[in-house]
């Protein structure tokens, strides 16, 4: 199975939300403007309820209407598109004509450490080492730092990622600074010449001011280590979350401003339209979306082949 087919699979539960609410989106959206007034509210109604935002739903729904006349599927999922890209990029598809093909998004890290920060349970240790293995499978030379000294075994967690993958790991003591740890990392990382070094850090929840802190620490001691780093700090979000984990993206980014969020699990969820608010309001581009536990299953996002998975339109077989 393709990851489009998978992705498309991953996305059912926000089809059907839409579906259910609108009147068969994939199928044919002229048939959810019989009615011009009813069938626009069902629409608005059918977007909020897949956790677009009323902001976005309000922008979409201009946008379609600008569109009269011409093909409301395609409209329907042009105005998506376009919402799924971080401000400057969107003003830029409106003012040059939008295309589908400048949409993909660019997931190179800008420097050479990577900075992964989320809640609790998230599946940032796992999600580390699906990242370790696509760079690694493009040519690049990685690392880990074992930076989550909190939790039990996660440092040994990490470690048997990076023995299955091949990658070195830098590792604490249980309880120990993980700070110290993503000192040693960013230090071991500039001596080697790796490429890449992706630092996890234990889970926390955003409301407590001490852990938030201490993300800011971990950050500092990275760029005393080598200058200018990190120079990503990504967010793992769950899908599943919706509301809730973009409140807490709200305040990661207060803490340790973002440069990306990779979002998992959309395949246990009705609420994949979480993914518009998430770039609307953070600013900031999704980098990455699992729909499922496999390595593979952890893909660069693109805002328009998401759409196209999720109105489940022109996906190649194979």
């Amino acid at each position: 199975m393709s990851w489009l087919e998978r992705l498309r699979d991953g996305l059912g539960k926000t089809r059907q939300q839409l579906n259910n609410t609108a009147g068969s989106l994939g199928q044919d959206v002229r048939d959810v403007f019989t009615n011009r007034l009813d069938s626009i509210e069902d629409l608005e109604y059918a977007l909020i309820a897949a956790d677009v935002g009323r902001a976005a739903t309000e922008e979409i729904i201009e946008d379609i209407k600008k569109s009269e006349g011409g093909n409301l599927q395609d409209a329907l999922m042009r105005a998506l598109t376009l919402q799924l890209e971080p401000d400057a990029r969107r003003a830029q598809f409106r003012e040059l004509g939008f295309s589908p093909d400048v949409s993909r998004s660019k997931v190179d890290p800008k420097g050479h450490v990577v900075m992964v920060i989320g809640v609790n349970g998230v599946g940032k240790t796992t999600t580390i080492a699906k990242l370790g293995q696509y760079y690694m499978q493009r040519g690049k030379s990685v690392m880990f730092a074992a930076g989550d000294t909190f939790r039990a075994a996660a440092g040994t967690q990490l470690g048997v990622w990076g023995e299955r993958l091949g990658v070195p790991v830098i590792q604490g003591t249980d309880g120990g600074d993980p700070a110290a740890v993503a000192f040693d990392g960013a230090s071991a990382r500039k001596s080697r010449g790796t490429d890449l070094l992706f630092v996890d850090t234990a889970g926390r929840l955003h409301n407590k001011h001490n852990l938030m802190e201490e993300l800011k620490k971990v950050r500092r001691v990275i760029d005393k280590a080598d200058a200018g780093e990190p120079a990503e700090v990504w967010l793992v979000l769950d899908a599943v979350t919706g509301q809730n984990g973009l409140q807490q993206a709200k305040k990661f980014h207060e803490s340790t401003p973002l440069t990306g969020v990779v979002v998992t699990k959309l395949d246990g969820t009705a609420k994949g339209g979480i993914l518009v608010p998430i770039v609307r309001e953070l600013g900031v581009p999704i980098k990455f979306i699992g729909v499922g536990e496999q390595p593979a299953d952890l893909q660069p996002f693109d805002s328009h082949e998401f759409v196209r998975a999720l109105f489940d339109v022109d996906i190649p077989k194979g």
